[in-house]
């Protein structure tokens, strides 16, 4: 069974960091471009930052570049999202998704997502 399943999320104050890994199963993220989304309750789905699985180019949102920063691990079949100077308005829920070309995944046309994990910036 494939599987995506993120960590890392919690509660953090204004201008904090965390790291959230997306770790897959039975599936070789080498393979497939990986977004980073979130969704914020009342709000749309956003796509944050994406990685290009042919040549491991990458590409953010306006709204968070400079802040974020997405890699992979594919020896640990992992993909990571630092966050930093985060913002009340950051808060979300996070979840990565895959697809075969980068161009799916920032339409949102993604093969498989994970649930998620709860991001909250507050002091």
């Amino acid at each position: 069974q494939i599987q995506l399943v993120e960590s890392g999320g919690g509660l953090v104050q204004p201008g904090g960091s965390l790291r959230l890994s997306c770790l897959a199963s039975n599936l070789n993220l080498y393979y497939w471009s990986i977004g980073w989304f979130r969704q914020a309750p009342g709000k749309q789905r956003e796509g944050l930052s994406y990685i290009n699985s042919h040549d491991d180019s990458t590409d953010y949102a306006d709204s968070v570049r400079g802040r974020f920063t997405i890699s992979r691990d594919t020896s640990k079949n992992t993909v990571y999202l630092q966050m930093n100077n985060l913002k009340p308005e950051d808060t979300a829920v996070y979840y990565c998704a895959v697809a075969i070309r980068m161009d799916l995944v920032k339409k949102g046309l993604t093969d498989y997502r994970g649930p998620g994990t709860q991001v909250t910036v507050s002091s």
